[in-house]
This record gives C-alpha cells, structure tokens and sequence, in this order.
C-alpha cells in the first residue's frame, strides 16, 4: 500500500472513530460497493427502503469479506446493522471514498486491506476472557483460554499468543503456589531463545520448560539439565504430552524426565489454594488471573495478553 494511503485511512479512521466493530463492518461493506459500483458513490443509493439501514450491512455479507482474508472469527453478530451510527458512519466514508477518487488515490484493494488491517488489530487488541461456572471443571478455565489463544493465532499470523499464554499461566501459577520471589520471569520472545537460562523457570535444583509443541531441542535442554544436576519437568498441553513421552523414550529419558499436562497442572493447584471449596476455588482462579495480569504487565508489552474475568 501507498504510504501516503495508508497515513490518510489512519487519519480517517481515528479523526471519525472508525476503530470498533461497527464501523469496521461499515467499512468493509461501503469498500465492496465502491469494488462493484465503482466510484464515485451515491450516499442515497446506499439506504435501503425503510431509510434506516445501509444496503448490504449484515453479518453474512460481512464474515464473506473477513472469510476471503482468512479471518473466521465473527466481528459483530449483527455485521454492524442494529448500529445507531451506522447510516452517518456510511455517509462520512463515501464522502472520503468519493474524495481520494477525485484526486486519484481511490486504490480499492489497497483499502480494503488496510480495513483488513484493523480487524485483526481489533481483534487482537481484546483482552482474552474467562467465565467461572461452577459447573464446570478448573481444567476448563486452563482449556478456554487456550482455545481462545489459538484462535487468535489463527488471525494474527506471525505472533505467539498460545505460547506466551501457557508460559505466563505457568509462572502465575508458580507464584501462587511458592510466593513471588521464587521465579524469574521474562518475556515469550526471552523465553523462546535458550540463551543460560536453564529453563523458562527455574526453582532450587528444578528446571522447567514450557511448550506447545515438544520437539527434540527441548528434550536436548532437559539432557543438559540433568548433565548439570538439574531435575527437568516439561510441561504443555494434552495432545504434545505423548509426543514428548515418545521423545523421551526414544533419548533414553523416559524416567528422568517429569511430563505434565497444562490443564491438570494448574488446576490440581487452585483445588489445593481454594481448599476444595466452592468458593475458594473461585478466590483461587482470581488469584491466578490477576498475578498472570501482573505478569503480563511487567514483562509483555503486549496488553491482548492479559485475562479479564467475566461475571
């Protein structure tokens, strides 16, 4: 994209708020009809019948132009058409849209990539979020956030929030458990370099690696720990535990080596911080939730990262 174009939608976007889900919703739809009417635009062809909507606003219409970009997440249940704004919204746009054809600058791709652009910051740029129910098993606070992580990866390609999630939610639980002066804590993109550390934390003799995906290098880390008198634990999800068993196995360290699943290893400890009480268990999960917060703000400059509990 133009610099220039790119400095102009920016300025667009922030002087007229074209920043939350509705008029994204507007953005990318009044872009399509610009794509198949061409320019310049009638603002008055865009109002439907009843005067109170734009043409063509709506969540199908919407999620088929997010869906072309690879983007599966729903931006707004309603693609922007309940909103109150969404008929000025339309009309301040076309009135830009019409503007930068006027002086040649109208490049229709360029600018609905860069609205692309905006929706996955969008979506980036929200906290992850929880819902105690005490229905549900702990295991699931662990699973939910994860699944949440994943799928945002899947829109934001390039970043490492599954992995940066398990580390963090390890290290919160870690102070939990042991107080906060025990572990040091670094930031994913640290974590993810080996560099002197023994592992992403360390307690007394104990390594600990944290991973989505064990592979042999970290198998490799846990040999050298034990070489240099350290006690090695792994820990990652459900679907990587067996992987790193059979790696293990085939290292000769299947019984050196300490493997744990994620979900059971923070959830087994908020049992044990809330006493196996109702609401202790939740007192719990708000201690793990707001020292993870912590984490996040100290170390990450990431703010997507952190967790809000919902009520």
């Amino acid at each position: 994209m133009q610099t220039d174009l790119k400095e102009i939608l920016k300025e667009f976007a922030s002087d007229h708020k074209f920043e939350g889900k509705g008029p994204l919703c507007v953005a990318l739809i009044v872009t399509r009809h610009a794509h198949n009417r061409g320019l310049p635009l009638d603002p008055a062809a865009l109002v439907t019948r009843g005067g109170g909507q734009v043409v063509g606003l709506g969540k199908a219409p919407v999620q088929s132009v997010l869906k072309q970009h690879g983007i599966e997440r729903v931006l707004a249940a309603e693609g922007g058409r309940t909103s109150r704004g969404s008929l000025n919204n339309m009309r301040e746009y076309v009135a830009f849209l019409n503007d930068l054809h006027h002086k040649g600058m109208a490049d229709i791709n360029a600018i609905e990539g860069y609205w692309i652009e905006c929706v996955r910051a969008f979506f980036a740029g929200k906290p992850f979020t929880i819902k105690l129910d005490v229905s549900r098993g702990l295991r699931h606070v662990v699973r939910d956030i994860l699944a949440q992580a994943v799928e945002r990866q899947k829109n934001a390609p390039g970043m490492h929030y599954p992995g940066a999630v398990l580390q963090h939610l390890v290290g919160a639980k870690l102070d939990c458990a042991l107080g906060t002066e025990k572990c040091e804590h670094n930031s994913f993109s640290t974590a993810d370099a080996p560099g002197s550390r023994v592992g992403d934390f360390s307690v007394d003799d104990v390594a600990i690696h944290v991973t989505m995906a064990p592979g042999e290098a970290v198998i490799e880390r846990c040999r050298e720990n034990l070489n240099d008198g350290y006690k090695p634990i792994l820990i990652t999800i459900q679907s990587g535990v067996a992987v790193a068993e059979g790696l293990a196995g085939n290292k000769g360290l299947a019984d050196r080596i300490d493997i744990f699943e994620i979900e059971q290893f923070v959830a087994l400890n908020l049992y044990e911080l809330g006493e196996f009480q109702a609401e202790g268990r939740r007192v719990a999960v708000d201690m793990l939730i707001e020292r993870y917060n912590e984490i996040i703000d100290t170390v990450e400059t990431d703010p997507s990262l952190r967790i809000e509990v919902g009520k």
